[in-house]
């Protein structure tokens, strides 16, 4: 555990375990490093799994203004450098994901391979740009509990709710600690990310998909763009967009069976 200045000026808190290849794994909106405290186990013991808290999450610095995601890719380019990790595989969960996209565009040369976890490389649609306006308004006049009060559910497979109601308020208490600057700053990225659907169809670097079958939010129509020989799909049955709380070991076999693809 550790907070590392990139940036110049931002401040990044870092867990990290294992040793091995390295992969450096980017949560989502309004979650943090304790998204992936499940599967960081189960990785690590041939992994070296690295996992920030992104700009404006968690113990991370949260600047007032908008971001971007150029710029938020940038922190983990910084990252890396700081790290001393010439290459790496990096996986990113849904605003993870799109952060995941800007960085293998600009640059690949540093990955040996890369992947979208309930993420996609669409934009915003005109109707999902004006909800992120819509979510600033409301962090904006009640904070951030009411917002997060309201996204978290929706985030897992409605059919199995229930049974992961731990995993849920979990969830919650995370979105908790995100700071409500942070969390605008963020929503105001996505709302003006590119289509990044080319970098997908161009990439020759292995690259992994990973949809959940009952994701409402990333749907694998969204996901499941591209196909090919460097590509590897995975639906993970019963699952919504939270795979890493819902079915944190198929997540890991998921993954850890694409990492040995990359190997052998």
């Amino acid at each position: 555990m550790t907070r590392i200045r990139v940036n110049t000026n931002f401040n990044m808190h870092v867990e990290e375990q294992g040793r091995g290849p390295a992969i450096i794994m980017l949560h989502g909106f309004c979650g943090s490093s304790k998204y992936w405290s499940s599967l960081i186990p189960l990785l690590s013991e041939q992994y070296r799994v690295i996992v920030p808290d992104l700009r404006g999450h968690g113990k991370s610095d949260a600047p007032v203004g908008a971001y971007t995601i150029e710029q938020m890719a940038d922190d983990i380019l910084d990252l890396a450098n700081t790290l001393e990790l010439s290459k790496f595989v990096l996986l990113g969960h849904s605003l993870g994901g799109y952060i995941t996209l800007s960085f293998a565009q600009r640059y690949a040369d540093r990955l040996n391979g890369f992947g979208l976890i309930h993420s996609t490389g669409y934009p915003d649609t005109e109707e999902g740009k004006q909800k992120r306006v819509a979510t600033v308004q409301s962090l904006q006049a009640g904070g951030i509990v009411p917002m997060v009060d309201e996204l978290i559910p929706k985030l897992f497979a409605a059919s199995h709710i229930d049974e992961h109601a731990e995993q849920v308020s979990k969830a919650k208490e995370i979105g908790y600690l995100t700071p409500p600057q942070g969390a605008a700053g963020a929503a105001l990225a996505m709302r003006e990310r590119p289509d990044r659907t080319a970098v997908l169809a161009a990439t020759a670097l292995p690259l992994l998909l990973i949809a959940g079958e009952q994701d409402g939010i990333v749907t694998s129509d969204k996901m499941f763009t591209v196909n090919g020989p460097n590509v590897t799909q995975v639906t993970l049955t019963g699952v919504g967009h939270m795979s890493m709380m819902e079915s944190p070991e198929r997540l890991a076999d998921a993954v850890a069976s694409y990492m040995h693809q990359i190997r052998a």
